[in-house]
Parts: structure tokens; sequence; C-alpha cells
């Protein structure tokens, strides 16, 4: 490689490396695979790196590492299928007023409280379907547009809203379990 094209891996890969390990951490529900992802997809990104166009290069790296891990998934772990009902009228109205997470939590029990919801939560992204986590994640952890969603996972925009209502759903589901 030429000092270019590591100068280039530098300015455009190595400030999104924490991006793209939460992706592959969420992904594979492992840090330590998610290290091993993270390996791969930086070795790729640094070959093809010289192929890369001026561009959404957050987008781009997201995409290798995605593919990284469903491709170490594939290697690494059996798939699973599942099957999700659409949203009910009910749940769409949860999540657009907030649902669970409206309230504040000023004293320590609610910290306290929350802080064992958040672990709930967590445990409740990480059981989804990976397709649906994917999104999720990508969407409300990353921050990103349904169109750069649809970029990296190679699907179309209406697949990722989709994905994305029958995730929150399944989640609103998974919660509601846990408080009974």
């Amino acid at each position: 490689m030429t000092t270019l094209a590591k100068a280039r891996f530098a300015q455009i890969v190595l400030p999104r490396i924490d991006e793209g390990y939460r992706l592959a951490r969420w992904l594979t529900g492992s840090a330590t695979d998610a290290e091993d992802v993270m390996q791969e997809a930086c070795i790729r990104a640094y070959r093809a790196i010289e192929g890369f166009a001026e561009g959404n290069a957050r987008a781009w790296f997201l995409t290798i590492v995605r593919n990284v891990a469903y491709s170490w998934l594939q290697r690494h772990r059996p798939g699973k299928l599942v099957f999700l009902e659409d949203l009910s009228p009910v749940a769409l109205q949860e999540i657009e007023t907030g649902g669970l997470m409206n309230s504040a939590v000023p004293t320590p029990e609610d910290l306290l409280l929350a802080k064992q919801r958040s672990a709930e939560l967590q445990k409740a992204v990480e059981t989804l379907p990976l397709h649906l986590r994917e999104t999720l994640v990508l969407r409300e952890f990353h921050g990103l547009s349904y169109r750069e969603i649809a970029v990296i996972s190679d699907i179309p925009i209406g697949t990722v809203m989709s994905r994305l209502a029958k995730a929150r759903q399944s989640l609103l589901s998974r919660m509601k379990e846990t408080e009974q």
C-alpha cells in the first residue's frame, strides 16, 4: 500500500473505529466476537480504501462492518428464523408518545430503577433477531437516517421502516413482560 492509502485509511476509517465496534458488538452480541469482526473489517477497509470514492465514509465503513459481521455469524453461529406481528395501533401510539420511557428520573431510587430498566432493555435488544437488531441499532444508537440504513443493509427504505417498527413492537412486548 502506498503512503496515500495509509493516510486515507487514517482519515476515513480510524475516526469511525469505535462506532464500527459498537455496531459489531450489537450484531454479534459479544465483545470478543466484535473484536474479531472489527479486525477483519479494518483489513477489508484498508484493502478497499484506494477504491473509495468521495461520499459518505461513515456509511461505507459501517457497510463493511455489517457485511463482515454477517459473514462471521454465518461461519460461527447457526441461523434462527423468527416471525413477528406488525404493530398494533395501541403500540404505535405508545411509540409516538414515548411509551415506557417518558418520565423524568429525579430521585436516587428512580435512578436505580432506570439503571435496572436499561439493563432489561439491553437484554431485550440482544434477543431480537439479527436483522431487526441491526436496523434498530443503526437507527437508535447510531442515529442513521432510513436512507443510510437502506444503503448499509442493501434493502429498500420500506423494509427499513418495517423492520424498525417490528423491532420496536417486539421491544415493547418484551419490556411489558418483564414488568409483570
